[in-house]
């Protein structure tokens, strides 16, 4: 098959490049590089698969360019775009255009290419805000007594912060297209994905971002009580549901899918995932404590029944093997990590 990978520079679009390289398809990488690690993540590429891979570096809102690029495409991966709450509070305006827009864009142009392109696009669980659910406080977590298998795509929709609009608005124009124009589009509403080849940092990317401040001595704020639980996915689970979703897509197209860990694999922010990341280190991890931030779920897992119901996927990697390996690659490539 022959791909275009936005944000294909990106952590998420890097590993998915390679494993398309690896398999002999055709891929095209479209990034603007603004990401911190996309330069290395693209010169990674470049050093382990040549000129095998096409690039073209341009900006979501570019159209004209992003149509360009999409044509003789067999599927879009659609990756690219901003990723931090915090960032879209900041710059709701730069937000809108990169999610909201930048998304309609390439809906767009895989619409008008004429290919009829499979189109995979990675919306968050951000979409349903808080959740209006009883929350029960333990020692370590917070649980959600209601919700023994995680929360469901049925959940009603409640963008909260201007990144769950913009994400959001993505999301109900990416269904919409495969109800309205039969694109062969799919949605994923994914969790915290981590993994190597990821910069985090502070705003985005906590687990990796956790992993680096630990392995580099710096400072790690930890805000709220750290007792907020996320179901986290190994990014090659994530890539196994992309390629479960393209084989079957017959069943997939205009399904929404939530993607996560699941119930089998969550961690509460410090309490839990702080004493793994002490064992690993050999040593304490000093923190300091900072308020609440916007838009910041105390529990969000995954109900991915659905995802095994119609694409027979589910996840194989757990996350004490997850987390090692992150903190194996962060330790491995410490240049990589500037002080």
């Amino acid at each position: 098959m022959k791909a275009l990978v936005t944000g294909g520079a990106g952590f998420i679009g890097c590993n998915l490049a390679d494993r398309l390289l690896r398999r002999g398809e055709s891929v095209i990488i479209y990034d603007n590089l603004s990401r911190r690690g996309a330069d290395a993540n693209l010169a990674w590429l470049r050093q382990v698969h040549g000129g095998a891979f096409g690039f073209a570096q341009g900006d979501l809102r570019d159209y004209p360019r992003l149509l360009e690029a999409a044509r003789g495409v067999e599927v879009v991966y659609h990756l690219a775009g901003q990723v931090a709450v915090t960032s879209s509070v900041i710059d709701p305006r730069g937000d809108f255009e990169a999610n909201a827009l930048g998304t309609f864009n390439a809906l767009e142009a895989a619409r008008l290419v004429g290919d009829n392109p499979i189109f995979l696009f990675a919306s968050t669980n951000k979409v349903y805000g808080a959740i209006d659910a009883e929350v029960v406080e333990e020692p370590t977590r917070y649980v959600l007594p209601g919700w023994p298998h995680g929360i469901p795509e049925t959940q009603p929709l409640d963008f909260h912060s201007p990144y769950g609009c913009s994400k959001g608005s993505g999301d109900q124009y990416v269904r919409d297209y495969a109800r309205i124009y039969g694109l062969r589009s799919v949605v994923f509403r994914q969790s915290c994905i981590y993994g190597t080849r990821q910069f985090g940092i502070e705003d985005q990317g906590w687990v990796a971002w956790f992993v680096i401040a630990a392995v580099q001595g710096k400072p790690i704020t930890i805000y709220g009580d750290g007792k907020q639980v996320r179901d986290v996915l190994f990014v090659d689970d994530l890539l196994d549901a992309f390629d479960a979703a393209v084989s079957r897509i017959d069943v997939a197209r205009g399904q929404i899918y939530n993607i996560g860990g699941g119930p089998g694999n969550t961690m509460s922010v410090w309490q839990e995932f702080g004493p793994l990341l002490s064992e690993l280190l050999g040593r304490e991890i000093e923190v300091s404590c900072g308020d609440w931030r916007p838009g910041d779920q105390l529990i969000y897992v995954s109900d991915i029944r659905k995802a095994y119901h119609d694409l027979g996927w589910q996840p194989k990697i757990g996350v004490r093997e997850g987390i090692t390996r992150l903190h194996e690659w962060v330790v491995a490539n410490r240049e990589l990590f500037p002080r």
